[in-house]
């Protein structure tokens, strides 16, 4: 057998890793994930400091935060489909490495451009590790756990947002903010150096990859999420539609381009699968209502119930600590239990959480509001990992990598729509947006609800 080529049945199936490989390998993949997730939530709570010390306006440094998340979905899908030809593992530790590199450059970039330029190159890193994780999980973990599997990965992303916030306080309490990027560094050697050892090979395709359709991709998501939040942010007519209009016309080329290919870049052989594409949608509307209300729900702490910032962060705090411990629950149910059936149930206590916030009384305790937001919690949590392990098995096993894509596709998408919403939801009702942008995320997570439901009929065939 060459290096160069191995084919998905040449791999080595989850039952003939001994299981302390399995443990290690879990717990490889496990810390990129969390190394990732806690970069986000770091840099977005430090923003205004990173402004204040590179003597940058605060809208400008918003480009600190904007510059990784479109790297991330400008490259998502191509990453994936590299790691269908290259293999996961490998892609996985480029990923790891990446983003470590990229995390000391960050610490010494000395001017807001050089800091946007690493931040672009993180994007890239994070990207890497996001489009396979999902798959190498599922490469790792046997068949019947991985319900169990998909419950970690969605407990260490609950933790990780949970606690951002916090640990970037933290350390700006004794240290200057580099030291936010700095920390990545023995974590991801010690991540890498571990992946290394455990990770076992993974199987690859035998096509090519397509540079044009990488590129036509990477426009086609880059301009999607320009153009929602130049709408948020009422920006002119003719540039929202012209970033429309270029990622439907990109779209349309890359369509064309792969059409018979027998793993397209954007996965639309996997949406003829019925389970696969409703458990795309039901992501999609799920986050979407989580971005209604993880960007709406600081300001109606702060201007209309009157709390500090810090206290905003912790009144935020309930809702992903209790994914968190609810996610790994939710995963071993759906070892047994159909996710269509646990998904519908979470969403539907999603949905009752959220329309309670947007019914808060005036001037509401603080335990009235944390257990609204436990709430949300625990349905969010109910629902994420079933609703991972639906996808992933909808799938087959030689396209993980593209299923592992659109998994962080439709995460960053809901999300994305979900904050653009919310600024319609300000222009339209002032004061009152927040409120009203968590009853349309009520809303989105009763449809999500709702279609996770009529799954119910294909996971029974």
């Amino acid at each position: 057998m060459t290096d160069s080529v191995l084919s998905p049945s040449a791999r080595s199936a989850p039952s003939e890793l001994t299981p302390a490989r399995r443990r290690r390998a879990t717990a490889a993949i496990l810390a990129g994930v969390a190394l990732a997730t806690l970069d986000t939530a770091i840099a977005n709570t430090a923003l205004p400091t990173i402004a204040a010390d590179l003597g940058v306006d605060p809208a400008d440094s918003v480009w600190i935060v904007n510059a990784y998340q479109l790297a991330v979905v400008a490259t998502l899908l191509p990453i994936a489909a590299l790691g269908e030809i290259v293999g996961q593992r490998r892609v996985y530790l480029v990923g790891l490495a990446l983003f470590t590199v990229a995390s000391l450059v960050c610490a010494l970039a000395w001017s807001l451009p050089a800091l946007v330029a690493a931040r672009v190159l993180q994007g890239v890193g994070a990207s890497a590790l996001m489009a396979v994780n999902v798959a190498l999980i599922r490469f790792v973990t046997p068949p019947h756990q991985l319900g169990r599997g998909m419950g970690l990965n969605a407990f260490v992303v609950g933790v990780g947002f949970a606690l951002g916030p916090t640990a970037a306080s933290l350390i700006l309490l004794v240290a200057s903010w580099p030291w936010l990027f700095a920390v990545n560094l023995p974590i991801g050697l010690a991540a890498l150096a571990l992946a290394r050892r455990a990770l076992p090979e993974t199987g690859r395709s035998g096509h090519a990859f397509d540079g044009v359709a990488a590129l036509l991709n990477a426009a086609t998501f880059a301009l999607l999420v320009l153009g929602l939040g130049e709408a948020a942010h009422a920006g002119p007519l003719w540039r929202v539609l012209a970033e429309f209009a270029g990622a439907l016309a990109c779209g349309a080329l890359l369509l064309r381009r792969q059409a018979g290919h027998p793993a397209p870049m954007l996965a639309v052989d996997l949406f003829r699968r019925p389970l696969f594409a409703l458990s795309a949608a039901t992501s999609v509307c799920s986050f979407a209502a989580q971005g209604l209300a993880f960007v709406s729900l600081p300001f109606l702490f702060q201007h209309a119930l009157g709390h500090s910032q810090v206290e905003t962060g912790f009144l935020m705090t309930p809702w992903p600590l209790v994914v968190a411990l609810m996610a790994p629950v939710a995963g071993r149910l759906s070892d047994r239990y159909p996710p269509g059936l646990l998904g519908g149930i979470g969403l539907a206590l999603l949905a009752v959480g959220m329309a309670s916030l947007a019914l808060l009384p005036a001037a509401p305790d603080v335990w009235g509001i944390a257990w609204r937001m436990a709430l949300c919690g625990a349905g969010f949590g109910f629902f994420q990992a079933p609703n991972l392990r639906a996808i992933m098995t909808s799938a087959p096993a030689a396209r993980s990598g593209g299923a592992s894509g659109i998994v962080a596709t439709s995460r960053l998408i809901g999300q994305t729509t979900g904050a653009a919403l919310v600024a319609a939801c300000f222009a339209l009702a002032a004061a009152h947006g927040p409120v009203l942008a968590l009853g349309l995320g009520a809303a989105f997570a009763g449809v999500a609800s709702l279609v996770s439901l009529s799954r119910l009929a294909l996971e029974r065939e």
